[in-house]
């Protein structure tokens, strides 16, 4: 059974499934996603030269029909309450997908308000057709939950522990990271001193992204790697120019990653951890 629940910023939420009051009939747009191919062609050349691509914005339509008991109240709450949290000036909603196992989310706007067709046949005394339109400006599918696990130092030896996120030891270890999504995936890293020059690398792709500051016992710094989104925080201020002129806000590549976090302080105390959620192209 397919449910949605669209969820807006304030937290006001609707459920989209196969019972009254909103009966989801048809969802399309969740499996396919425009593709822009870029191409290179010189003078004289059969064809052209594969450069890559991007995947477009992905276009959710979603149809169904408010379902009520023959009370033209009930009716009127539930169009009300569909355009109090389809309310586009509200910003972006989150959209879960549940379908038996399969659980996935991800963020859209409202194209308009719901429309509402008055036609014949699509409103009477207890039912009314709605018409629902969402534009995903990233496309892709995300797992509702961080992935990770956790390596911790303890005196005597290494104890490793499954636990969320993934920490590491300050003491240079590594760690397996698994990106079971479709295409490459963001993180967010944070490290809770004492550090000198913090470093966290991905060994997999030799990508890695550098601190030259040193964090106290208390400090904390918070590094994202998403596109749109990149940020540095010490204590929740602008860091960014404390980055190394090396560094690449690298991603998680499908797969296996071996992650590795060095530091020019050898303290026990040092707790870094690294989390991520794996993105799908469809569903």
């Amino acid at each position: 059974m397919q449910k949605l629940i669209i969820t807006n910023q304030r937290g006001d939420s609707i459920t989209l499934c196969n019972k009254a009051p909103f009966f989801l009939e048809t969802l399309d747009g969740a499996s396919e996603v425009q593709v822009t191919i870029e191409s290179q062609k010189s003078p004289g050349q059969d064809g052209s030269g594969y450069i890559g691509n991007t995947l477009e914005e992905r276009e959710l339509i979603i149809e169904g029909t408010i379902l009520t008991r023959r009370n033209p109240n009930e009716l009127l709450n539930a169009r009300r309450k569909m355009q109090e949290v389809l309310n586009p000036k509200l910003g972006e909603v989150t959209i879960t997908y549940i379908n038996r196992s399969i659980v996935k989310e991800i963020k859209g706007i409202a194209q308009s308000t719901p429309v509402f067709p008055g036609k014949q046949g699509s409103k009477g005394v207890g039912y009314q057709k709605f018409l629902i339109t969402l534009l995903c400006h990233q496309p892709f599918w995300l797992d509702t939950f961080y992935e990770g696990k956790e390596l911790s130092y303890i005196v005597g030896g290494l104890k490793f522990k499954t636990t969320f996120p993934t920490a590491f030891s300050s003491r240079g270890f590594q760690r397996r990271a698994i990106n079971s999504g479709d295409v490459s995936a963001p993180v967010n890293i944070e490290i809770k001193g004492p550090a000198v020059n913090p470093m966290v690398t991905n060994e997999t792709t030799g990508e890695y992204i550098r601190i030259n500051r040193e964090l106290e016992e208390n400090d904390v710094l918070s590094i994202s790697t998403a596109f749109g989104e990149k940020h540095v925080l010490i204590n929740g201020n602008n860091a960014f120019h404390y980055i190394d002129l090396n560094s690449t806000f690298w991603q998680l590549v499908p797969g296996e990653n071996i992650v590795s976090y060095n530091s020019n302080n050898d303290s026990i105390n040092t707790k870094v951890q690294i989390k991520w959620k794996n993105r799908y192209i469809g569903i």
